[in-house]
């Protein structure tokens, strides 16, 4: 979705601009019915603009956790594949709609292109995160390992944000629609890669039965999906009431774990202004600060799938076979600390960030800070976050099976608070102008300061 951001803000800040100079000035409207993009970052256009991608985010992710238990039902019965093609779907429907509008702007508003989001509800990023998440970490026990291969999925994330800024804009200089059609042609090479991946979320349990194979990562036990009487309502219900058993049968841990994850959600929220940020402040094109976006995404590639993996192994081989999982743990929460120390510093230097030449370093302190999922997901499986289970549990009844999918849920309403708020902020600071601008990062270095004293309650040792 990383072709969507820049040329859908183009999109909508080129249709509020040509309506705004329709009224007041229409002589700086050109013969083709465009509107110079310098002449667009002004107060009403941009306050617009921040608007409608509040709510567009909002609603994207608001359907997405609304729905997020009835989809695992739903896969349950009908296996994880049929959700992520959902997914699939939801996104492809998403830029066509952007497309559709803007082709047919004589006949549908700007306003129109808030639907696009509607169909979250068939699944966003959070039963998609639940499922590559928790089978990465069922690949291995080893803490470290584990951590490394949190950090290469996490750099993949990053390839995308490198790659798809840097495309974006320099396709939709050809033609603004390009990046979207770019952008459905690779959702529809996913179908195939889709079918490829195993049904399981236990790859390597081998004496698994059939049934075990479909069970997701929200599900209750498999006999409830079976059984045509049982409701989608009361399947539902009953979800939630074990996520919350999980919840309060685990330790104090587990709890300061989940309301961490939920401040860091919130504070990262300010990310999709970015975009906005630069364009705004500094009076960039969004093209060019797509530019700027892929630099920054180098810094968190090479960090998250070089520097950190390195940092890691050399660390553990320097203390020898010896090292206990408690001594790893103690380190995943220090490291953590360090993470969120950086994100505090950075996101108040962007926010401060007068010219250009201070928001460099700032994107560069921030970016380092990128590295933090790796360390609080590997304390999931801490002993002292997650006790072991008994073996009693069977696949579908183990608590350990349902860890990640309450952190995404917990990281999603995160998000769900986070979008409405940056924008609010965003489109009052626009308003007050001056340092008010940095609003939402004053707000998200807030955040990832209340995180760190979070941490400072969890003992894993």
């Amino acid at each position: 979705m990383s072709l969507y951001q820049l040329p859908l803000n183009r999109a909508i800040e080129r249709r509020l601009c040509r309506d705004y100079y329709a009224s007041s000035d229409p002589s700086v409207i050109g013969p083709d019915g465009n509107v110079d993009e310098q002449l667009c970052k002004i107060d009403v256009v941009q306050k617009g603009l921040g608007w409608i991608q509040g709510v567009m985010e909002t609603i994207w992710i608001g359907g997405d956790f609304v729905m997020t238990i009835p989809l695992g039902f739903l896969a349950e019965k009908w296996g994880r594949r049929l959700v992520l093609r959902l997914n699939l779907l939801s996104r492809v429907f998403m830029l066509a709609w952007a497309i559709i509008v803007g082709y047919f702007d004589w006949a549908l508003p700007t306003k129109a292109l808030i639907l696009g989001p509607s169909l979250s509800v068939l699944g966003g990023e959070c039963v998609f995160n639940s499922i590559t998440y928790a089978l990465a970490s069922d690949l291995t026990d080893d803490h470290v390992l584990r951590a490394t291969y949190f950090g290469y999925m996490s750099s993949i994330s990053y390839v995308v944000a490198l790659l798809g800024p840097a495309l974006a804009s320099a396709t939709m200089t050809i033609l603004l629609w390009l990046p979207f059609f770019l952008g459905i042609l690779l959702l529809v090479l996913a179908v195939p890669l889709v079918h490829m991946l195993p049904q399981s979320a236990r790859l390597l349990d081998s004496d698994s039965s059939d049934e075990e194979q479909t069970a997701p990562l929200l599900s209750s036990p498999i006999i409830k999906a079976q059984d045509a009487q049982d409701s989608l309502f009361r399947s539902t219900a009953e979800r939630f009431r074990t996520l919350q058993t999980i919840v309060t049968s685990h330790p104090r841990n587990f709890s300061l774990l989940l309301i961490s994850f939920f401040l860091t959600s919130l504070a990262s929220s300010d990310t999709k202004l970015l975009v906005q940020y630069i364009s705004k402040r500094y009076s960039w094109t969004f093209a060019s600060a797509g530019y700027l976006l892929s630099g920054k995404a180098v810094v968190n590639f090479t960090l998250l799938t070089v520097i950190i993996p390195k940092f890691l192994q050399s660390r553990r081989a320097s203390r020898g076979q010896a090292l206990q999982a408690e001594s790893g743990d103690s380190a995943n929460v220090r490291y953590a600390n360090v993470c969120l120390i950086v994100s505090v510093i950075g996101a108040l230097a962007i926010a401060v960030a007068a010219r250009i030449w201070m928001l460099v370093p700032a994107l560069l302190v921030y970016a380092l800070g990128s590295a933090l999922p790796i360390f609080t997901l590997s304390l999931l499986k801490s002993p002292a976050v997650s006790p072991p289970h008994g073996k009693g549990h069977d696949d579908a009844s183990n608590p350990d099976n349902h860890i990640f999918s309450i952190v995404m849920l917990v990281k999603t309403v995160g998000s769900l608070l986070g979008a409405p708020t940056m924008a609010m902020l965003w489109v009052r600071g626009i308003g007050l102008g001056g340092y008010a601008l940095g609003m939402p990062y004053f707000v998200s270095g807030a955040c990832y300061l209340l995180a760190i004293g979070v941490f400072h309650g969890i003992q894993v040792d």
